[in-house]
């Protein structure tokens, strides 16, 4: 899986616009039939009343169609809705881009990591989505995953501290302290323990018990990303370097099962793990996939996404489908995609929300995928305009469109 492949040159371009298919209030008369998941009652110990946990609301949709206008002064990019999908717009979203959004494992809780330094929950439910609580970091938040039980929320940022809230109680700690951001962060409860991964090129291993680490692992560069499906650990790494760890044997064993190279041509964005731990797939900025399988790389490919004919964008975010097997990507051409790995095939492309898509995550039951339009700051800080759109949005998914189409595959190799 790690074989090198001979690059080429690409460029930035700014997404096509697109137009605004409907207004906001519009789109909440569609909100109420797209929830069928209730979320578990009392878990946040009373929390804090709808539209309250953010400082207002305005209702479901956090102010209706003004959500996304606005702007219109001299020098200002003119802002557009990005919800080109009707999906269910989340209110009182980040004041600035999302990093990372993370679902709890056991209810429709859906938390979100910004720029803006917060880390946000929300409750989902056939009624709607509720915020519920919010902390903060020091820096930039960065990433955000819940432990299995979905009782506590780790977080990770440019404050290099690893934090954590407990729903039910609203406590909330540092555990952890790296010695540069923190740029992953994942429960291991199988092992009792948070692991995070910093651009100080380490992983870290936290007990929640003490405040220096219970073991720390050296990496070739800083990470990039991460996931876990215990007892599988991958991890990206500056310069295309890929680690893989078995975690039921660290302890005796703390080197790398497998270490190498993606089969990718340029910067690694991220890795997402198979729901079968039988591998991983990398993204990277040039707009490609390369699917990797641990043990039978015969099966091993890689295909390109996110592009048109003249222009290349970022895959930024990966999440596989947690029955069907098949997965998603978002990119910086502002669409998510579904895809069928097995079958080789695209499932279901989406309209383009006019922003990049900078994270994207199925629902443990994998009937919602949630996703974020945001800036993705692939064009440097003098892009990054207050007035553009930061929009957290629901879809409702149909089988159809993750269900894998087999007799189809065309073993298409690009």
């Amino acid at each position: 899986p790690f074989v090198a492949q001979e690059g080429h040159f690409w460029r930035w371009r700014r997404p096509p616009r697109v137009p605004r298919p409907g207004s906001a209030r519009a789109n909440a008369h569609r909100h109420a039939a797209m929830f069928g998941q209730p979320a578990g009652g009392g878990l946040f110990g009373g929390g804090a009343p709808a539209g309250g946990a953010f400082g207002g609301g305005g209702g479901m949709f956090g102010g209706g169609a003004a959500a996304f206008g606005g702007g219109g002064l001299v020098g200002q990019p003119q802002v557009k809705d990005p919800n080109t999908n009707q999906s269910a717009v989340v209110p009182s979203p980040p004041d600035d881009g999302i990093s990372a959004i993370a679902w709890s494992p056991t209810a429709n809780i859906l938390a979100a990591s910004s720029w803006d330094k917060s880390v946000r929950i929300w409750e989902v439910s056939p009624n709607g989505v509720v915020p519920k609580m919010a902390y903060n970091h020091e820096g930039p938040a960065l990433c955000c995953s819940f432990s299995k039980d979905g009782q506590r929320l780790v977080s990770g940022g440019c404050d290099n501290k690893v934090r954590m809230k407990v729903l039910a109680t609203q406590q909330e700690q540092v555990i952890g302290q790296h010695d540069a951001p923190v740029k992953e962060v994942f429960c291991v409860d199988e092992m009792n323990m948070v692991v995070s991964g910093s651009w100080d090129k380490t992983l870290r291993f936290w007990n929640c018990q003490q405040p220096t680490p219970v073991a720390t692992l050296n990496l070739p560069e800083r990470v990039y990303s991460m996931d876990v499906k215990f007892p599988l650990l991958v991890v990206a790494c500056a310069d295309r370097h890929v680690l893989v760890y078995n975690l039921q044997n660290l302890q005796a064993n703390p080197q790398p099962y497998k270490q190498g190279q993606t089969a990718l041509k340029m910067q690694t964005r991220l890795v997402a793990c198979f729901p079968d731990k039988t591998g991983y797939a990398v993204g990277s900025i040039e707009g490609r996939v390369s699917i990797a399988h641990l043990e039978d790389t015969s099966n091993n490919f890689a295909f390109k996404c996110h592009r048109s004919n003249e222009e290349i964008f970022a895959v930024n975010s990966i999440d596989f489908h947690p029955s069907m097997g098949t997965f998603s990507t978002c990119g910086g051409d502002g669409t998510f995609v579904f895809w069928d790995k097995e079958n080789r095939q695209r499932l279901k492309q989406f309209n383009a929300c006019g922003l990049p898509v900078t994270a994207g995550k199925f629902n443990a039951v994998g009937d919602m995928f949630a996703y974020a339009v945001s800036y993705d700051w692939s064009k440097g800080h003098e892009s990054n305009h207050p007035s553009l759109p930061k929009a957290l949005m629901i879809h409702k998914v149909q089988e159809a469109e993750v269900k894998p189409k087999p007799g189809t595959n065309q073993r298409t190799r690009r």
